[in-house]
Parts: structure tokens; sequence; C-alpha cells
């Protein structure tokens, strides 16, 4: 008999893995479950064919980890998190179940090429940038060690957007990533939940006054129904849950009014449901949306949490014993109210007392802080808060004064402190703290790169730090380096793995061995002949989607990210500006020729980042349409960037632009992305390029600009741009033929109050790093025009970057936070 005391069933044999085996596999499935033959089949058939093919060798793996975890009864981790970019996973499921290249062989002996179905899959519109990307990379890590894991989100049916460049100006479309449905996916909806909204709270039916139990009852209620994908680790050794949540009416359709003929009006409950699921980041600029987002994080968090603690209690039995079987890691703020969720579920549900609610759940939870900039750690209005959740606003309170107190007793608190520690902002508007009851609630709290981890200490969380000095701690981020060399950079991966044998496909480090191969003039060749192909495959790619013309064997010079000021791609244009004004003065230099590309989306409702993108547009324009500079620079914008497009742009790179403002940047994964593909880093000390500079050697990347601490010494003790500007005739030349309208003649004064900004306060410090941009830009053409010098640094960067495998961070969190065997 199992654990649910039914029969146990003979386990189906192991399947072969072999082309002729696959090829038997896919046809069958295409006839069976797609319902057609190989001759009537179109690309997207053979696509779910073959994924489906793939999947069932997945799930057997899937269901072994399941009845592991459970016979050992150990800890298992649950991964909160607003997004999961977890791009096309054919691949990448494939490759990690070591079976890609049969597979490959298989469809070829079919008639059908790999490369053409599988950039048939979509991507999963399931986040935005760099917080769901380290999302993914975190659930194939803790699937490669062993790590027994849930991701939890939610799966939202038309993403962020699809982004489309009219007239240079960002167009927001919706992305139907579900069209075709997702052959991945499996709907559980026995394991349904009903979340609850608004309503008011009465004592409990069954009061017990000594444990002042209270009954919430919600005026509104919608369903969230799970979705599961099973995440394959490295050689298939375990395969964890990504359960995305989506959300469902209690009642589809309301008969009565559909049948008084108020069509449109019957359905208005299913599409206020739905609503909840259907985009990433509603913009928050007016109340309906800082509602609907409030909504979507209570939604999953909730639905998370009544998923964990029924778990638990099936196969535990006490709640009390929770935080020894569940490590909850809270991915950011977004699901920072899951604190007051277990709180209300421990309190209200099961009747602890709030001492002992209040251990349980700090127990339980652990909180990774992704971003020092007030406005991402994100606050609510009290009375929204308390409209949409009043028992939870009773308990933040309840919290709250427990916490205050705390303070108070401890003596080394002023009012201020006092003030800065509340879970409730006071000033002006009173509203929510959400990172503050994420730090309150949690026995861990980590930052993602050691200098962000030590400006958490010194700035957002200093008086919280100064109250509970063990709590802080580092965990550098890292990526995987399955998906981010062995399967985007192929040629790059067979030429290492030619060099140093396999041993890096399971222990990364093992790339330092590559060091020895840095100053090979042979190896020096092959590693430039891979990066050139893979610069030719990019610039075909190009042509084919925006028609632009780029030379492989210029410098491709790439910065794909968020578009947002501190990460300062104005301060990449603007010194693109200034160089586009130098060839064309000084044609009699030997000016290195530079593709400056740029990929990234801005917030809908953040204007001067989709100006920023107007501007790359604008200028692009001017310079590839100059023939003075023809051959010499040249500017796009590559539109609707995603983990795709990154994997096509990536193993490109020559240098990779990470230049936000020093402090700015928690950590970054890009710019380990691109070093391990064999790029040049450009960069400020800011989030792990430091730590990066430490590993590849300060040699081997570009470093320019202010440091943190002369950031904040700049912003605290006065700054005056204008004399900065004023002294540097490139900087002054090139912000003045912006703001008068040289790249914008239609509209002469677009730009005005973007570089007025710079001029009066320059906030991000774009004058302040200007000519430190410039003047490293300049060495890194010299760096260029020796290639044999290029390529040796290059190597070294792909040699020393085995520390940054996500591998090495999971184990950490395992070891030091989750406290599960690794």
């Amino acid at each position: 008999m199992n654990l649910k005391g039914q029969t146990t069933l003979p386990k189906p044999a192991p399947r072969q893995v072999d082309p002729q085996v696959l090829a038997h596999e896919i046809v069958e499935r295409l006839t069976y479950r797609i319902g057609k033959n190989a001759t009537a089949a179109k690309p997207h058939d053979w696509l779910h064919a073959v994924i489906l093919a793939i999947r069932d060798r997945v799930i057997d793996a899937w269901i072994a980890s399941t009845e592991k975890t459970y016979e050992q009864q150990g800890r298992r981790v649950y991964y909160l998190s607003l997004e999961f970019l977890i791009g096309r996973l054919m691949r990448d499921a494939a490759s990690n179940m070591e079976m890609l290249d049969d597979m490959q062989a298989a469809l070829s002996s079919l008639g059908v090429d790999i490369d053409i179905i599988a950039a048939l899959e979509p991507d999963a519109a399931l986040g935005n940038g760099g917080l769901g990307r380290l999302a993914a990379c975190f659930m194939e890590s803790m699937a490669t060690v062993d790590v027994p894991a849930y991701g939890y989100g939610i799966r939202y049916v038309n993403g962020m957007f699809r982004q489309e460049i009219s007239d240079g100006w960002q167009v927001e479309l919706p992305e139907t990533w579900l069209t075709h449905g997702n052959p991945w996916e499996f709907e559980r909806r026995e394991a349904s939940y009903e979340i609850g909204f608004g309503g008011r709270v009465d004592p409990s039916e069954n009061e017990d006054a000594s444990q002042h139990q209270m009954r919430w009852r919600p005026a509104e209620r919608v369903i969230a129904t799970p979705y599961d994908t099973p995440i394959a680790g490295w050689r298939g050794k375990r395969v964890n849950t990504l359960r995305l949540w989506e959300a469902q009416p209690i009642d589809p359709i309301l008969l009565d009014r559909f049948n008084a003929g108020d069509h449109l009006g019957a359905l208005t409950e299913s599409n206020r449901a739905e609503a909840l699921t259907r985009v990433l980041y509603p913009a928050d600029s007016s109340p309906a949306g800082q509602e609907l987002r409030l909504r979507q994080e209570y939604f999953f968090s909730s639905a998370s949490l009544q998923d964990i603690v029924r778990r638990h209690i099936q196969y535990f039995g006490d709640i009390r014993t929770l935080p020894d079987k569940a490590a909850i890691q809270l991915n950011d703020t977004h699901p920072a109210v899951a604190v007051a969720e277990l709180m209300r579920i421990l309190l209200d549900n099961h009747g602890v007392d709030f001492d002992e609610a209040w251990d349980i759940t700090r127990r339980t939870f652990s909180y990774t802080n992704h971003t020092l900039l007030p406005e991402a750690l994100e606050s609510w209005p009290v009375p929204l808060f308390e409209r949409l959740l009043p028992r939870h606003m009773q308990i933040v309170y309840a919290v709250n004064s427990r916490l205050l107190g705390e303070a108070r007793r401890s003596g080394q608190f002023d009012d201020r402190a006092i003030g800065a520690i509340s879970l409730i902002d006071e000033g002006g508007e009173r509203r929510v703290r959400m990172g503050n009851l994420a730090f309150a609630g949690s026995h861990s709290v980590n930052g993602v790169s050691a200098l962000h981890t030590e400006l958490m200490k010194e700035t957002v969380f200093a008086d919280f730090h100064r109250l509970y000095p063990a709590r802080i701690n580092n965990k550098t981020n890292g990526v995987t380096f399955r998906r981010w060399l062995m399967q985007c950079n192929h040629g790059l991966f067979e030429l290492v793995r030619e060099a140093i044998g396999d041993r890096f496909m399971d222990d990364p480090e093992a790339l330092r061995e590559l060091d020895r191969f840095a100053d090979d003039s042979a190896f020096q060749e092959k590693f430039l002949a891979v990066k050139r192909a893979n610069k030719v495959a990019l610039a075909d790619l190009l042509r084919q989607r925006v028609n632009a013309r780029i030379d492989p064997s210029a410098l491709f010079d790439i910065q794909i990210k968020r578009i947002h000021e501190y990460k300062r791609q104005l301060l990449n244009i603007i010194e693109a500006v200034s160089l586009y004004d130098q060839i064309r003065s000084h044609p009699e230099k030997d000016w290195v020729p530079r593709v400056k590309l740029f990929g990234g989306k801005a917030a809908p409702s953040y204007h001067n980042a989709k100006l920023i993108i107007k501007l790359a547009g604008d200028v692009a324009r001017a310079v590839n349409h100059d023939p003075a500079v023809q051959g010499l620079l040249k500017v796009q914008f590559v539109p609707n960037y995603n983990v795709s497009l990154a994997e096509m742009m990536i193993p490109a790179a020559d240098l990779s632009e990470q230049i936000s403002t020093a402090g700015m940047e928690a950590s970054g994964t890009g710019n380990m992305k691109f070093a391990v593909n064999g790029a040049l880093t450009i960069g400020t000390l800011d989030g792990a390029n430091v730590e990066m500079r430490d590993h590849v050697g300060e040699e081997n990347i570009v470093i320019f600009g202010l440091t943190a601490a002369q950031v904040n010494e700049r912003r605290a003790h006065g700054y005056d741009p204008r004399e900065v500007i004023g002294q540097s005739r490139e900087l002054g030349q090139a912000l003045d033929a912006i703001a008068s309208g040289v790249f914008s003649p239609d509209d002469p004064g677009r730009y005005r109050d973007l570089v007025q900004g710079i001029y009066d306060h320059d906030w991000f410090m774009v004058a302040a790093d200007f000519d430190s941009y410039s003047a490293a830009q300049r060495r890194v053409d010299g760096i260029w025009q020796d290639q044999a010098l290029w390529a040796s640094k290059a190597i070294h960067n792909v040699a020393r970057m085995g520390w940054f495998s996500s591998d090495r961070t999971i184990r950490e969190y395992a070891t030091d936070i989750w406290k599960v065997p690794v």
C-alpha cells in the first residue's frame, strides 16, 4: 500500500532512448493525441507531438521524484514568485533528460527539422525580466541539486505585453502564448481553492475567549485553479513542480441576468475573476490598477498557502510542525502578504494562539530582497488594504504593535527609527509597507550580491538590521549554464568540451581548466570562429525581423534589459551620439566598426523609459542613414526582447553593457550570461559586477564610473551637473544635439525635458559618469584592435565564471536558509 492507502501498481518498464524508438513514439502521439497522420500534420502538430513524447519521459521521473519526497518525509521548499520567465521548454527538457541528440536524429528520420519546429514554441509569458528569469534558473537548479521544491506563481493568459515599435514608439499588445494550448501543463481542478476579498470580520461562532478566533466573511470569492508544469533537472535526477494559478468565477454565468436579456452583465463576475490572471503587472497609475495588483498578489499567495497547508496536514497531521516540513521563500515583496495570510490560517482556521502562530510563521518564511528602490519595495494605501483584506489588516496591526513594542523595549531606537521599522508608513497617506512585513515575518532576509546585501544593511533595512543583526545574509545570484551555455551556444559548448572534457557539465567550476587555453593561438582562432558564427546567425535574424543589415565583423556592443533610468540606457545612447559626432568630425582616425544593439521593455506607465526607446530609434535612424559613418557605426533597437531572443543575442555579443548607477542594481544576471558566453563586460562597480571583477580579474573587465559610496556622497552633499557638463565638451555637444531636435526634427522639443533632468539634478549620475564611460569605451576599442588580446580576455571570462552557476546559489540557500540536504 502507498501513503494514501491505495494498492501499489507495478511500475512501467524504463523507456528506451534511441532515435528509432523516439520516432515511433512521436508518430504514435501525432496519431492518437493530436489526431493526425504524418501527411496531414502541420509544423505545430509535430511540435506538440515531440513535446508529448518528451513530456511522457519527464512524467516518469516526476512521479518517481514525488514518491521519493514523500518517502523521505523531509522538508520541502516552496518558492513564491510573481514571475517565472521559463522561456521555451522543448530543448531544455530534452537536453536535461539526455535525449536531445536522439530526438534530433528521430525527427530527421521523419523528415522534420527540429530547428524549425523548436522556433514555433512560444515563450511562456510568465515574467518580465531578471526576477522571473532568476526564478526559472532557480527552479531548474533546485531539481538539478535534488532539492524537493514547488514553484508557485500565476498563469498569466496574456503575459506582460508583446512589444512592437511603431514610428519609434513602444506599443503594447497582448502576448497570446496560449493560442495553441500548452502541452507542458496539467490542469489540477481537484486542488482548487476559494479566495476571498472584502466583506467583514466577526468573532468566531465557536469563540474561545483565550484564542481570540475571528471569522472573515468575504463579500466576494473566486476560484484559484492550479496548472502544473514539470521542471526537469540536469540528467533527470529530479523533476519538480511549477504550479501556476488561474482565476475562475464561482459561477461562470449569472443565468437570471442572461435570461432577462442582460447578456453582457451576466458575464460581469466571470470577467472580473478572469482579469486577476490575465496580465502581469497591470499599470498601477490609477486606483483601479492598484487594486488589481493587490488582488493578484493576495490571490496567488492565498492559493499557495492553502495548498501548502493542505498538503502538510494531509501527510503530517499537525500544523505546528509546518516549519519542520516547509521552507517558504518569498521572491521579492510581491508575495509578502503571504505572511499575514499564514497568520490568518493559523489563528482562524487552526486555533493557534497569536504568539505561537507568529513563531511558526517566522520559522517558515524567508525573504529575498531584490531592490533598494523604495517604489519597488511596494506599499499599499491602508484604506485599500483594509477594504480588500479586512482580516489581514487586523493581523498587520497586531503584528506591528508587537514589533514596535519589541523595538522600544530594546532601548536603542528613537522615534525616527521606530517609524522606519513600522509596518505602517504614517508620513502622508498611510500605507502598508510590504517589504517591512516580509522582513518582520521571516527568519532569514537575503540580498543577491555582496554589495547589495551591505547596502541593505546601511539603507532600506538599516533599523531592522540593528533590531535583528543576524537576519540579513547574502546569496549572490547565479544562472543555469545548461540553458545559458550548453543550449544557447552549442558551438562554444562543443569547443569547451573538446578542450577540457565533460566535467564542467556537472561541475561548472571545472570551467577553470579552460584558463590554460586563453593564450593558445589555435584555440583563440577556434573561439573567435565560434563567436563569428553566432554573430552571423544574429545578423540573419535581425535582417528577417527588423530588416537591419549589420556587419558580423564589427564589434557587437549589446545592452538588453528592462528599460529603466537607473540601468542607464540613456548614458549608452548619449555616448553613441558623441561617438557619432567624433567619427564625423575626425574621419581620418582609425575607428573600430561598432554595432550598438538595444533591447528591453518599458513599463506601460513609465514615460521616461518609453521616451528613451524612442530616442534610441531616432538616433538609429540618423546614424544608420548617414554615409559619413557607414560601416563604422550602426545603432539598432530590437523589439520584444524575451528569453528566446536573449538566447540569440547573448552568444553573439562581444561587449556586454552593465552600466547601472552604482548602488542601484541589486545583482543582475545578464552580466553573468554574457561573460560565460565569451563577452567582455563594460560596467560600473554595481551589483554582481563587483564579484565578477574579483573572479575574472580586473584586467579582464572594463570598469568605469563612481562607486556606490561616491554616488551617495554626491547625492547627500550636493552635486552640480551643470558644472560637470560645462567641463565636458563631448557631453555638452551630445546633450545639445538631443535637446535641440537634431534627432527629432518632426518634434524638436521631444527630448528637452529628458535632457533638462540631467542638467537639473542628474539623479542617475549620467553626466557624472559620462567622461569615465567614454574613456572606457575607447579602452575597449584599443583591446578590440588586438584580436589575440581580446580573445584571451574573453576566454578568461568563460573560464572563471563557474562560481556564478545557480547550482552554487541554490546549494547556499539549501544549506544556510532552508536547511535541506544537498
